[in-house]
């Protein structure tokens, strides 16, 4: 596709504007009609850990089932070597002596030479993806049982051609447990490389927690975040971060529900679960995905300060999925899952004497997060759910009355069943209400006034979940098209239009493995060692970065510019760059030339223009991250006024600099 603009053409200025009466047909922005103040949180992100966003995404780990507690302890390695026999390698259960980690394997080395005894990991989905030159780390736990044995740590590529690697001779006393660390740099680099470890010597060695990570996370936090994952997030400047999801805040059933307590502390002691996306799709099986919480809550809100965003965790509120067994905690046993919300609260904000902060302290955050919004339950409805919202709300605002809390209007946004739940939290007077839409794009081109009408003095409209869904008969990253990213970018100016109702909006889900995914579309795809943004990024990027501090009238013939003629516009104001901002959709097939004039403010005569635009079935790929990409050119404006050429099927950005 050719991207070239000729802005020339696109732009030419237009001296003679004085009065918004003299132009018909054209967009007038009034400055002086400055309607609602944006929210800072208004574009944010929405993370869960589906399509392998976490482990094997997010969290940089790259041994899957490294403390041998998936279903079948040894998913994901393999016993190698000439002289292993059976019984020299046993998988042992602690049980109560150690719930959280109870796995462990034994392995019993006899006169072995490297080559006699060993295992092997291949990572995640699609194996491990290896740097060259780049710095690996690698740690086990273990213990030695009178054992003088040596570890030999290898990268192979997918040819069994060396990468990199050392050698690790365990110390520490005989019996007692140990971390030992070893890091190597890899010689050469490879997409589908996997870890080999092995045993020379004699003696029974203990192993538990076997890990690797690279040596370039985000901030170089050792055991952290993938950095390329975590720039993408920090390029969009969102205004918040949700976590940790979405439906694993439910579980398939409660004793599956997201426990954010058990996230938190040592790495070792956090107790993995079975991924509620484990089961949920036949189509996609992912017998080998869980939870290990090396991406807890510390590290979720610790992400949202690095990146300068809201913190948003939801929590269980006594329901599992209704989708799937629908459980619920009868409401006189409900207490522990309102006071898991109460600490998590003194978690974020509490000083080092109380329980919580003192445990954020040791963690290595004495400053409180400063946490200010809570969902309570993702997805869940029905007068159960309202019952239950009810005991949350009268007991944190009861200890924290300045807590914003987010309450749930189900899965679908035209229901009897939503109606219900927007009426009953209304009646609550509910902080925000969360709305979810997963559409056809005609749904969002259709919608984009959804809230023109909307209580402005009401509880506020968090768009925590939506996303343009094309045919059904496309699937994975096909489905992240120019058309749903533009149907999107629709909806948004409306979304932006009534910032007096909406203060949160975010895109769902977020990450998705090319190699691993089971839903789409999603934000952002990744593979072990590359990754891009989709059209539907881009969109979303544009808005969070411009969002402005305040919006401004936007009409054609005085009346909102929402579909007519193919065409949706929403403008605001910064006040504090002293920037006009107007966004322009035309989902026509056909190029549009439009006059815009600016009453009630001095134009600078400076500014720019930014065009994404492509052929609707146009996407990125891994191979082809940039096929659609933002073009910006500077401009300069004489008068009051421009005429900007909209091509089809574009979103166009109008940025003018102000006295």
């Amino acid at each position: 596709m050719n991207y070239k603009i000729n802005f020339a053409i696109l732009i030419s200025t237009l001296c003679g504007i004085t009065a918004s009466a003299q132009i018909k047909d054209a967009i007038m922005v009034d400055v002086a009609r400055s309607e609602s103040k944006v929210s800072p949180t208004m574009w944010g992100i929405f993370f869960e850990d589906i399509n392998m966003g976490a482990d094997g995404g997010l969290y940089a780990e790259m041994v899957k089932n490294r403390s041998f507690e998936f279903l079948k302890p040894l998913m994901g390695w393999n016993i190698k070597g000439k002289k292993v026999k059976e019984g020299d390698v046993l998988v042992l259960n602690r049980q109560e002596a150690n719930v959280a980690n109870p796995r462990y394997l034994r392995v019993n080395v006899k006169a072995a030479l490297k080559g006699d005894v060993g295992l092997s990991n291949a990572g995640f989905k699609g194996g491990m993806g290896v740097k060259k030159g780049l710095r690996y780390d690698f740690s086990v736990r273990c213990r030695q049982q009178g054992a003088n044995v040596t570890l030999h740590i290898e990268l192979l590529d997918e040819k069994d051609q060396l990468l990199g690697g050392g050698i690790l001779k365990p110390s520490g006393t005989s019996g007692q447990w140990g971390k030992q660390e070893i890091s190597f740099t890899a010689n050469e680099g490879s997409g589908n490389a996997k870890l080999n470890i092995w045993m020379e010597g004699t003696g029974v060695l203990d192993l538990d927690m076997i890990s690797l990570f690279p040596g370039d996370t985000w901030k170089g936090r050792k055991a952290g975040m993938r950095a390329d994952m975590v720039q993408l997030l920090a390029d969009m400047k969102p205004g918040f971060i949700r976590f940790p999801g979405g439906c694993i805040v439910e579980g398939i059933d409660l004793a599956n529900r997201y426990q954010w307590k058990k996230t938190v502390g040592p790495i070792e002691e956090r107790q993995l679960i079975m991924n509620r996306w484990n089961t949920e799709f036949a189509h996609r099986p992912a017998p080998d995905y869980f939870q290990t919480f090396g991406l807890g809550f510390f590290e979720y809100f610790q992400l949202a300060e690095d990146i300068g965003a809201e913190p948003l965790p939801i929590l269980n509120c006594g329901m599992a999925c209704q989708f799937n067994t629908a459980e619920v905690v009868p409401l006189d046993q409900l207490d522990p899952y309102v006071e898991d919300a109460l600490d998590l609260i003194e978690f974020a904000n509490g000083d080092i004497s109380s329980k919580w902060g003192k445990l954020r302290t040791e963690m290595g955050h004495p400053a409180p997060f400063n946490l200010k919004y809570l969902g309570v339950g993702n997805e869940n409805w029905g007068p159960q759910y309202v019952e239950r919202a009810k005991v949350f709300q009268a007991a944190i605002k009861a200890k924290y009355p300045n807590i914003n809390l987010i309450f749930s209007s189900g899965t679908d946004p035209d229901s009897e069943r939503f109606r219900y739940l927007d009426a009953s939290l209304r009646e609550m007077k509910a902080d925000v209400i969360d709305e979810h839409y997963y559409r056809a794009p005609e749904w969002f081109l259709k919608n984009a006034e959804r809230y023109d009408q909307y209580d402005r003095n009401g509880p506020k409209v968090f768009a925590g979940e939506y996303a343009a869904h094309v045919d059904g008969k496309i699937i994975g990253s096909n489905r992240n098209i120019w058309e749903a990213a533009i149907a999107e970018a629709a909806f948004m100016t409306g979304l932006e239009r009534n910032a007096a109702v909406v203060n949160m909006a975010s895109y769902a889900p977020l990450f998705a493995n090319t190699e691993g995914w089971q839903w789409a579309p999603d934000l952002i795809w990744m593979d072990n060692l590359k990754i891009y943004g989709t059209p539907n990024y881009l969109v979303q990027k544009l808005f969070s970065t411009n969002k402005g501090t305040h919006t401004v009238s936007a009409l054609i013939n005085n009346k909102v510019i929402s579909g007519a003629d193919h065409l949706y516009v929403s403008s605001v104001i910064d006040r504090v760059k002293k920037e006009l901002i107007v966004k322009m959709v035309n989902t026509d097939g056909s190029v549009k030339t439009k006059e815009i004039a600016f009453e009630g403010v001095k134009l600078a005569g400076s500014g720019s223009l930014t065009v994404i635009k492509g052929e609707l079935s146009d996407r990125n790929t891994i191979d082809k991250p940039f096929f659609i990409l933002p073009k910006e050119e500077k401009l300069k404006i004489k008068g009051k006024g421009t005429t900007i050429l909209l091509p089809a099927n574009s979103v166009v950005m109008l940025k003018i600099a102000y006295h």
